[in-house]
């Protein structure tokens, strides 16, 4: 199985810009970025960011601001904050130099066995595992493995089938290979096995291909409704530095719980912005997240004046220099 997928990944896979270096901050970067995200979403991303980050010194001593500008639109903000956490512990703890040691690297922030096994595979040429959704559809399908994924013993097996395979020669490659075939062609929906290099597999000779991975129970996103306002002054618009996970560390506009005028109005208050609020909304945004399916009733608001230290104007070229959400770029647009 081993030989059957470096086989085929020397003859097949992409050219991503990744896969030309083994420097571990780099390697580490793109990991990070691609977690949900499509990897030709993730290329200009990963360039801009190395080109504005080269080093972890560089991307340790960057204000937060500055580096959820370069992430705006990727989404998943966390992930941003905790790289940059990660890469401040490697500055402070190593000097600057991602260790090279598998524990280390996990007791970082945001770096947990999966990111831990890449970097350490690609970059360090070690045996180290690792199952993502691609790998993981990949072992259940080969393996015949028909417990619900996320569960602790589908989990355990599949980590303990990923060890199994990664020990031997070019850890980085064969990890990467597993990835690229579950991108590829072991795909969820319309599996290609006549271009699979792998001869044997529970779900294609029992023609199962569609049954497995069986899915993890999901929660429908949860409807909740918001009211935001976009408060102007002349060309520029108030925003406000948000704080917990949702959204957090990003700028946005002054946003509330509630649908109605009241609640538009305690947006302001909260947000710490004195203006004069419209009679009636201007429009509706509706943006669904992993767990959440936001509805937005979207205000107006003029003569916007920040009352408190975390709400600021900010001109149209200005908004390029922060984080800041799709989400918020969609409400400042559909109050226009």
């Amino acid at each position: 199985m081993r030989a059957a997928l470096l086989r085929w990944y020397d003859a097949h896979k992409r050219a991503l810009p990744w896969r030309e270096t083994r420097d571990p901050y780099a390697i580490w970067v793109s990991e990070i970025m691609l977690q949900q995200t499509r990897v030709e979403t993730v290329i200009p991303y990963w360039t801009r960011f190395l080109e504005r980050f080269p080093t972890t010194h560089d991307l340790a001593a960057a204000d937060e601001d500055d580096v959820l500008s370069m992430w705006s639109g990727l989404g998943y903000y966390r992930r941003a904050r905790l790289l940059h956490a990660g890469v401040k512990e490697v500055v402070a703890r190593y000097g600057g130099a991602v260790p090279e040691d598998a524990e280390a690297r996990r007791g970082l922030p945001g770096v947990g066995r999966y990111t831990a096994g890449a970097i350490g595979s690609i970059a360090f040429d070690r045996a180290e595992p690792i199952v993502d959704g691609n790998v993981a559809r990949v072992l259940t399908r080969v393996h015949g493995i028909d417990t619900p994924l996320g569960r602790g013993d589908t989990e355990r097996r599949l980590w303990a089938e990923s060890e199994r395979l990664v020990a031997g020669p070019r850890p980085g490659d064969l990890n990467q290979a597993l990835m690229e075939l579950g991108a590829r062609v072991c795909t969820p929906k319309s599996p290609r096995c006549d271009a699979c290099p792998l001869a044997a597999c529970v779900a294609r000779d029992e023609g199962r291909q569609r049954e497995l991975p069986v899915p993890r129970p999901k929660k429908a996103p949860k409807a909740v409704r918001l009211s935001a306002v976009v408060a102007t002054r002349g060309v520029r618009v108030a925003l406000t530095k948000r704080d917990g996970a949702l959204f957090g560390g990003l700028w946005g506009v002054p946003t509330a719980e509630g649908d109605g005028r009241d609640a538009a109005r305690a947006a302001l208050r909260e947000a710490g912005v004195k203006a004069r609020l419209s009679r009636d909304p201007a429009a509706e945004v509706e943006h669904v997240l992993t767990h959440r399916r936001l509805g937005v009733r979207v205000w107006r608001a003029t003569a916007a004046a920040p009352s408190s230290d975390g709400a600021r104007l900010f001109s149209e070229d200005e908004l390029s220099e922060v984080g800041v959400s799709t989400l918020t770029r969609k409400i400042i647009d559909a109050s226009r």
